[in-house]
């Protein structure tokens, strides 16, 4: 294989600029070096007396240690036909909810403690400097009766304040008060509401409404929250999951890698559903190591592998009902470390870590590749050293799912390896915190949209991938960073594409462990042909293809509904691998960077797409033809067809489902 890039010798003037600008010649410098080989370039680095830190054979190429005078003899060479000396991966730490984010330094405690008469509520300050309370604006059931007191730590409103206070909603301004009467927020501190009664039967944390505004325009704002969270993590449900559960299907002999920060070793993690040992392998990319755990400091890694395979029972006022926490709860587990305690990584480890999952595929059996991070592109496609990985692990055939990212709302947000045409690219959807009712379920901003820079739609699909609930690493950097999303019980709540991808590879793994035969291609297919798109009442997609790609992933459909022989049909990573052709996707980019496909403006719904319930929005072709309310016909204009012939799919899917009804099951 031969990754010699037509830039090269661009590359490398620019990358000479820079090095004659560092200071120290006798001081190394940590570059990559791209030829025709690894071993070449080797042998290369070593007759000069640099240190090869990275062999990187999967793209030809290595991570050194050179003097700006050895790094100058080595590229005179003429065997280096890329350089480069930023390694960084220029990646956007990704915090556990960015949506709705700003620069207000209060948050809000992901639960709200119940107890008789009392509601309390822990408000954090990550601020230096103490906040003061405003405003606040309160709603609760009727059955609590009235206010009697509330405080702020161990401060006490002032109770002629609470005088016309109604007996279900409240707001009560504290913006005038004189200084000696106001209430301070220092540090982490417990808002605390007594009432007048006790409910006297169950209420849950959905029943409240409680917003603290503080000076500054800073508020927070208690979320709804899911009734049993600890029982019930309902991601599964959402994406179809369950079904597959209850019929035996839990990725049993399925080998799934996750690059990642690491892996805490929790026993619902590290074990199967039998109690069995699943971890199969481990290996550091960073010390270049195989013994012992990879230590997760971050975090991250470990909540990824929680998505993905938590062997937990879910459970209904106690009782197990035959599905289960994680995805696919009985994959083996591949722990590969690439990102260090902060969440960050370099090209190096990271090709050295997809390189090390594809060398070792045959020895454990790898079929997926989770990859739960997003970084800016910075080359074309093609020239991005992760992705030149990614295609041979791919070609190797090893699924591949990556994150879209979290940069949106932006068009050509997309992340690299996302921007890879090859892998199946996800971005994210949030159930509003109402797992049964999916007309509240809308793609927040925060879920990177498509084009990608060489025109091709992405993501392919997205799913759900807001407040997603599971374990993490106790004294982790996120947990210390972000006590507010950790549950009573002790998981962790976090938000974000790389969750959805997380869930994403879980699901594959179930497809494979039904049909091991399945190709990437196949599995891609799969996934793609039986996503549901978000339809609006006028016939029109409610969200572009940059937005939604070929909709919300589906598990059980993908079985029943999912074709095989469309993925990747129109490419050819052979080819692409040894540099003869590259693609372009059917976008249109113009010259003020503005994407747009042919035809799309008669695609999309003119409405906006709402963020939370909608009237006019359903997922889904079923949904959508079976709505109460179905719409005309034609909705579109009397003088043109509608784009879409979503009755004859309907039709389509239900004559295939009767079909598969039935078939013999042996």
């Amino acid at each position: 294989m031969n990754y010699r890039s037509p830039l090269a010798a661009l590359s490398i003037c620019i990358a000479l600029g820079a090095v004659a600008q560092t200071p120290g010649a006798n001081e190394p410098i940590k570059v990559f070096l791209q030829g025709t080989s690894a071993a070449e370039l080797s042998a290369l680095v070593e007759s000069q007396g640099g240190t090869v830190t990275h062999n990187l054979h999967i793209i030809d190429a290595v991570g050194a240690m050179l003097t700006p005078n050895q790094l100058e003899k080595v590229l005179a060479s003429g065997q280096v036909g890329r350089f480069f000396d930023d390694l960084s991966l220029s990646e956007t730490p990704e915090e556990p909810d960015k949506e709705g984010e700003t620069d207000c330094k209060l948050h809000g405690s992901v639960q709200l403690d119940i107890n008789k008469q009392d509601i309390h509520w822990l408000i954090y300050n990550k601020d230096q400097n103490p906040a003061r309370l405003e405003r606040l604006t309160l709603s609760w059931p009727s059955q609590f009766g009235r206010i009697e007191q509330i405080t702020l730590g161990d401060q006490i409103l002032d109770p002629k304040l609470l005088a016309s206070v109604g007996e279900s909603t409240a707001l009560i301004e504290l913006e005038q008060l004189p200084a000696d009467s106001s209430l301070l927020l220092n540090g982490n501190q417990r808002l605390g509401i007594h009432f007048s009664d006790s409910p006297g039967q169950p209420v849950q944390q959905r029943d409240f409404e409680v917003k603290a505004s503080f000076a500054g325009d800073c508020s927070v704002e208690l979320i709804p929250g899911y009734d049993d969270n600890h029982e019930n993590f309902h991601y599964n449900a959402a994406a179809g999951v369950d079904a597959l559960h209850l019929n035996g299907v839990t990725g049993k002999g399925i080998t799934v890698a996750v690059i990642d920060s690491g892996l805490w070793e929790d026993p619902a993690l590290s074990r199967d559903t039998a109690g069995q040992p699943r971890i199969v392998a481990r290996y550091d990319a960073i010390t270049n190591t195989t013994s012992g755990e990879v230590f997760d400091a971050s975090g991250h890694g470990t909540h990824m592998t929680s998505v993905l395979a938590h062997n937990g029972a879910v459970t209904r006022n106690g009782v197990a009902t035959g599905t289960f926490k994680g995805v696919a709860p009985d994959v083996n587990l591949v722990a590969v470390k690439a990102f260090d305690v902060e969440g960050q990584g370099d090209f190096l480890d990271i090709v050295r870590a997809i390189q090390w999952v594809v060398d070792n595929r045959k020895t454990y059996d790898i079929r997926v590749l989770n990859l739960s991070f997003a970084a800016r592109p910075r080359w074309h496609y093609w020239q991005d050293p992760i992705n030149q990985a990614v295609m041979q692990a791919w070609a190797d055939g090893i699924t591949v799912v990556a994150a879209a990212g979290n940069e949106g709302p932006e068009l050509m947000t997309i992340g690299s390896p996302g921007n890879l045409p090859y892998v199946i690219t996800v971005g994210a959807i949030t159930d509003s915190w109402t797992p049964a009712d999916r007309d509240d379920d809308y793609i927040p901003d925060f879920s990177s949209r498509g084009p990608t820079p060489s025109a091709h739609i992405k993501p392919d699909l997205v799913a759900p991938g807001g407040h997603m609930t599971g374990l993490t690493r106790p004294g982790s950097t996120l947990t210390l960073e972000h006590p507010e999303y950790i549950l009573r019980t002790g998981e962790f709540v976090m938000t974000g594409s790389s969750q959805a991808t997380a869930l994403v590879s879980g699901v594959v793994a179930l497809l494979l462990q039904l049909k091991p035969d399945l190709t990437p291609d196949d599995v891609k297919c799969m996934l793609l042909t039986s996503a549901e798109p978000a339809i609006n009442s006028d016939g029109l997609l409610a969200y572009s293809p940059f937005q939604q790609g070929h909709g919300y992933l589906n598990a059980t459909r993908a079985v029943t509904l999912g074709e095989i022989g469309c993925g990747n049909a129109e490419l050819d990573i052979d080819r692409e691998i040894s540099g003869i052709e590259h693609s372009e996707g059917p976008a249109i980019i113009d010259k003020d960077g503005k994407a747009s496909l042919p035809g799309l403006s008669e695609m999309v719904s003119p409405e906006p797409a709402a963020k939370g319930m909608s009237k006019t929005r359903k997922w889904g072709v079923k949904a959508h033809i079976e709505r109460q309310n179905p719409p005309p016909a034609n909705t579109t204009s009397p003088l043109k067809a509608p784009p879409f012939d979503w009755m004859q799919l309907y039709l389509e899917e239900r004559n295939k489902i009767e079909s598969l009804s039935r078939q013999d099951p042996g």
